[in-house]
């Protein structure tokens, strides 16, 4: 091999490494997009939520959700999952009947907190916000 048929080589290696960083800097770009999904596989509701403080998405926001659910709710989930960059989170496989008849969706960032409450019997596909904001604190008695 001649050295021009080595530099035409190397420089194809070089060509597609470069290509082969931007594509995977650009999947890394839409992944952090694709909004998580968490599935109870416990019935047909859905929620989305968003999730923000001072009207803009939070990322990594943690929302959990316990339900509890069936014959004399004796059947329990623990749900709970972050945010992506755009403060969104989907719950699938929620329920329509469930203990009380609402859940409450809590959202925490830090030293921020929301809470959301939800009724699947009565809105089985919701889309809904949550608003962080500083938790009040309680004087110790």
């Amino acid at each position: 091999m001649n050295r021009t048929s080595r530099l035409c080589a190397l420089f194809l290696l070089i060509s597609l490494f470069s290509v082969g960083q931007t594509s995977s800097t650009e999947l890394s770009a839409s992944e952090a997009h694709k909004v998580p999904v968490i599935d109870g596989a416990a019935g047909s509701c859905s929620m989305d939520l968003t999730v923000t403080a001072d009207a803009k998405p939070v990322y990594a926001a943690k929302v959990k959700v316990h339900i509890a659910y069936g014959f004399g709710s004796m059947r329990k989930l623990d749900l709970e999952a972050s945010t992506n960059v755009d403060g969104k989170v989907k719950f699938t496989g929620i329920p329509s009947k469930v203990r009380r008849s609402t859940l409450e969706f809590e959202a925490t960032k830090d030293q921020l907190t929301g809470i959301f409450t939800y009724d699947p019997g009565s809105e089985c596909q919701a889309k809904h916000e949550i608003a962080l904001a500083k938790a009040s604190s309680q004087p110790a008695k």
